[in-house]
């Protein structure tokens, strides 16, 4: 571990546990408040304003060992509509959250599977539903596996708590409207495609496997691909924030103009959305509609460098 990320750790054990969001201009030491280490959990793993939630894609592996005291919260269920192609309305998320045994003052600790893709989705639904102290666990579930820490299979239930939707920030969600104003120049902002390479230059469509799929490939004209990749480390924890906001000033991302995420899906550009937001403190949208609503509408301008066509031979 670097000094400065040693030290920021240190800076972010000494703030109140109620800290609330960043603003652009913070310096390094005290942005990772919205992180937490592992020696964190594990010294709050009862202590009664922290709840801690476990997001994966992996089915059945919070069943299999989790954290002591998590509770489960199932991406495509839990933080989304399953019906619509939407987010989860906020009477369900308002209810799933109360019977998490959370609080208006709760500090909520996600973490996951897969670098936190969908953790930091959580952590994106939290803020758009009002509640801005929601972190995540630095390198996720497999830091933590690493590490040799426990894992319990028992359910925890926690009493009925308070939390009430008061507000709601949407400002946090793009929607196709505000990529088109962006795309044809009506609003400025830079739109950051994290997905991989060989999607981006539309030489594929999807990563092998996967089920939401668009019957066009390239990427929305003018977005610059940073895969996510580029934000952690090979043990899944982030990369400091200086370097994090090299990373981007290279390619001109420095927020001085709002940005917008996206991915396939939205799992993997909140990741994005949470290094641009939260570490870095830019003002950041997250297009959850992504390529998968992008790509499949009729008429809407793409680029695509590889010209694979759909159905082609």
């Amino acid at each position: 571990m670097s000094k400065s990320r040693w030290l920021g750790v240190l800076a972010a054990l000494t703030l109140s546990i109620g800290a609330q969001g960043l603003v652009a201009g913070q310096t390094s030491a005290e942005l990772p408040e919205v992180l937490v280490s592992a020696d964190w959990v594990e010294q709050n793993l009862d202590n009664p304003q922290v709840r801690i939630i476990e997001v994966s894609v992996v089915p059945g592996v919070f069943e299999r060992g989790h954290i002591p005291g998590a509770v489960n919260f199932v991406w495509h269920t839990d933080f989304v509509d399953t019906v619509r192609r939407d987010i989860v309305s906020a009477e369900r998320f308002q209810e799933l959250a109360r019977a998490a045994g959370i609080n208006q003052d709760t500090t909520v600790v996600l973490y996951g599977d897969n670098n936190n893709w969908f953790a930091a989705w959580g952590a994106w639904i939290f803020n758009v539903y009002g509640l801005t102290d929601a972190r995540l666990l630095d390198g996720g579930r497999v830091k933590w596996e690493a590490d040799g820490r426990a894992l319990s299979t028992r359910a925890t239930q926690y009493p009925q708590g308070n939390f009430t939707i008061s507000q709601t920030n949407l400002g946090l969600r793009a929607r196709l409207t505000d990529v088109l104003d962006v795309v044809e120049g009506r609003s400025p902002g830079v739109l950051v495609d994290i997905r991989s390479p060989k999607e981006y230059s539309g030489e594929i469509f999807a990563p092998e496997g996967v089920q939401e799929l668009s019957v066009r490939a390239g990427h929305i004209p003018g977005a610059i691909n940073v895969p996510w990749g580029k934000n952690v480390r090979e043990d899944g924890t982030f990369k400091s924030v200086e370097e994090l906001r090299a990373l981007y000033a290279e390619l001109g991302i420095d927020g001085a103009q709002p940005i917008i995420t996206y991915c396939r899906i939205g799992e993997r550009a909140a990741l994005t959305w949470f290094v641009l937001h939260k570490l870095l403190g830019y003002e950041v949208s997250l297009y959850d509609g992504s390529w998968t609503e992008y790509g499949n509408v009729v008429g809407l301008p793409i680029e695509n460098p590889s010209g694979t066509v759909w159905g082609g031979r």
